[in-house]
């Protein structure tokens, strides 16, 4: 089958789903293959649970009623998405990044929704299956696009790229993530920097935070142009407070707003989402109010009040570059009440993995909080530069010794990789009312 007729099959149905337990009548299935999963073995429950058709590659489905045959399922629903993306004349904005990227995507998905029919990247669909997911869930009077790119290795941006076509990008960052996968930092660059490789050859706009030295180096070595550069102009936003939460100035009105998250990491971010705001045209007021509006509840810096005691859980994920930021940050907080860190591991970071966990174990030591306490095998490199620290290996140990603690009126940091779990520490707190 063509693809203009898969695409016509696909505006007749009621969307895509690639999850039998979320059929709904008229989707199309297609039944991607994983490591541990084969979609195929799923085709004819889908058809019997409502589905309109299955686009299957087991030639044994081949010619069976409502089955689609085709060679490579995941690279047809990559060309499908491609197809309908082409369907629309509209910005596309395309970003990745180190750290902060849904941060940035939702930010900017506020602000730019100030005056536009916004479709973004939904939780964190940003990889080569969720990038085609998110573009075939484009509604048709959908105005600008922002679509989250995440990658692990080289050439995956370089895939989302040809499969998204984005006119406009930025780089959030390029931090010490997904070392392994990349092969160290300048593999890192180069992964990051196939954005940028993507809009110099289309011809698209690059947003360059003036103050990142990496980021803008890795645009300049590349001569693009346009650049649209932010951050040192006169139109900039103005940092007054950066702790507990952001406290900054329009540069406009001369209006003072105030933030539901901290950070100077997360200034940066907003003042990403301001200026390209500013592009497209958002009021200066309406912009800065979206900014200072956007309360995140996805343990993504997010501030929690259990009691009397202060969380900031920015537990969602953690890598060496978001870690050390996390913690200079929490180390700057002004206030008299004691300060906690709980911690757990950095994963995906390969050879690198023992000295990067020193590496915060030694910094750790120089900012001198109330209480230390890691949990999971890697964090075992940091307690050699601390004197005293609270280590542990299972979260039920951990909960029951910081529930002991009996703390009150404190501020207590949670930050790990995903697969750590860490708001566990959060609900157990919670729980314990």
């Amino acid at each position: 089958m063509e693809i203009e007729e898969l695409y016509s099959l696909f505006k007749l149905s009621s969307g895509i789903t690639t999850d039998t337990r979320n059929i709904q009548k008229d989707n199309l299935f297609f039944a991607l293959k994983g490591e541990k999963f084969n979609g195929n073995g799923f085709a004819e429950q889908a058809i019997q649970d409502g589905a309109a058709y299955a686009v299957v590659d087991d030639a044994s489905l081949k010619g069976k009623e409502r089955m689609i045959y085709c060679e490579d399922v995941l690279e047809t629903l990559q060309a499908l998405a491609r197809h309908h993306r082409r369907q629309f004349d509209i910005a596309v904005i395309a970003l990745t990044g180190s750290n902060g990227k849904t941060t940035n995507k939702e930010l900017l998905t506020r602000v730019l929704g100030q005056k536009y029919k916004v479709h973004a990247t939904k939780g964190n669909l940003n990889n080569h299956i969720g990038v085609p997911l998110t573009l075939l869930s484009m509604p048709d009077d959908a105005q600008v696009a922002i679509i989250e790119m995440g990658a692990n290795h080289q050439k995956e941006i370089a895939l989302l790229c040809s499969i998204a076509e984005p006119t406009h990008g930025f780089i959030t960052n390029l931090g010490k993530a997904h070392l392994e996968g990349f092969g160290g930092e300048e593999g890192i660059r180069k992964g990051k920097g196939e954005l940028f490789d993507f809009l110099k050859q289309s011809g698209g706009i690059v947003f360059v935070n003036a103050n990142d030295p990496k980021v803008r180096a890795l645009a300049e070595e590349r001569n693009i142009l346009p650049i649209v550069y932010y951050g040192d102009d006169e139109d900039a936003l103005l940092i007054k407070e950066e702790s507990p939460v952001v406290v900054f100035e329009s540069p406009v009105s001369g209006k003072t707003y105030t933030t539901f998250i901290g950070g100077k990491y997360n200034f940066d971010n907003m003042q990403t989402a301001h200026a390209i705001g500013r592009y497209f045209d958002v009021s200066e007021d309406k912009a800065c109010e979206a900014i200072a509006h956007y309360n995140p509840d996805n343990n993504r810096s997010q501030h929690v009040m259990v009691g009397t005691n202060h969380f900031i859980m920015d537990a969602y994920n953690a890598n060496p570059s978001s870690m050390e930021a996390s913690l200079k940050s929490f180390g700057a907080l002004k206030t008299d009440s004691p300060k906690v860190v709980v911690l757990g591991d950095m994963y995906e970071l390969g050879d690198y993995s023992e000295a990067e966990h020193a590496a915060i174990g030694k910094l750790l030591s120089e900012l001198k909080f109330d209480d230390v306490v890691l949990f999971g095998e890697n964090m075992k490199a940091a307690l050699a530069f601390l004197p005293k620290a609270y280590y542990f290996t299972d979260k039920f140990s951990m909960h029951n010794w910081l529930l002991d603690r009996k703390y009150e009126n404190t501020y207590i940091l949670v930050k790990g990789s995903r697969s750590t779990g860490l708001e566990s520490v959060l609900k157990a707190f919670q729980n314990a009312g």
